[in-house]
Order: C-alpha cells, then structure tokens, then sequence
C-alpha cells in the first residue's frame, strides 16, 4: 500500500456470481471510501445468482446492476490484498501480494436459507479484514 493511498483489496473467486460479488457489497459498505474493492472471476459467469442477489437484498445492499466480471492483469497487480474463495488452481498467483483463502461453501444451486448463512460469514469476514486494513 501507498502511503496516504486507500488499500485495494481483490475478491476473486470462478464465476463472480456469488460469494465474491457479496464480499466486495459488503466491502464497499463498510469500506465507505477508505478502501478500494474490485470483484472479478477466473471464469466469470453470465449474470449474478439471483438467490445472492436477493440475500443482499435482505440486509440492505443492492448488487442487481453488478455482472460478473473477468480478471485482469491489472487488478491483480494494483490489488493490496486478493481475497480467494474457492478457485483454487484457477486463480493466477501475483508475485508480492497478500493473499487470504476464504473456504466457503459456493452458493450455486443452494436454497435462500444456505446462501444467507454463506452471506453472513462473509460479513463477518468482510469487516474483520476492512477493520485491520484501514486502523
């Protein structure tokens, strides 16, 4: 991180239809302008899952505008910190950076009731890391 510069933290996971499109939701809110949050995949997918949509929707944060993105050389190299979650061998590895793996249950084809419990681990996990980066 630059001195004075926000840390930029990556969520990067296959599809970036679900869980990281969630954590960088979440980033972003309880960010509020002291970080930077890209969100790709490896693999993206077509559209967001609409069970995670919804999800968010319960707790206040709308992510229906948001589409699965690819990954770029770019994001990895600016990002701070690459979050991780379930893309094993499939994510590219970036020289010098921090990387934290989240094993999370992948939201694809779950019911509401198991993508709020992955949604609220991700919370938990969100502001934890928003917390140590930014005090």
């Amino acid at each position: 991180m630059a001195s004075g510069s926000p840390p930029e933290i990556l969520f990067l996971c296959v599809h970036n239809a679900g869980r990281s499109q969630m954590a960088a939701a979440f980033a972003r809110d309880f960010g509020r302008g002291r970080v930077v949050v890209y969100s790709a995949g490896s693999e993206p997918g077509e559209r967001l899952n609409p069970v995670v949509v919804e999800a968010m929707t319960e707790v206040g944060l709308d992510i229906s505008n948001e589409s699965p993105r690819k990954l770029t050389d770019e994001m990895g190299r600016r990002a701070d910190v690459i979050v991780t979650m379930g893309c094993g061998d499939t994510c590219p590895v970036y020289l010098g950076k921090r990387y934290v793996d989240w094993e999370l249950e992948d939201p694809s084809g779950k019911d509401l009731g198991t993508v709020r419990e992955i949604r609220d681990e991700i919370g938990v996990r969100t502001r934890a890391l928003i917390e140590e980066l930014v005090t």
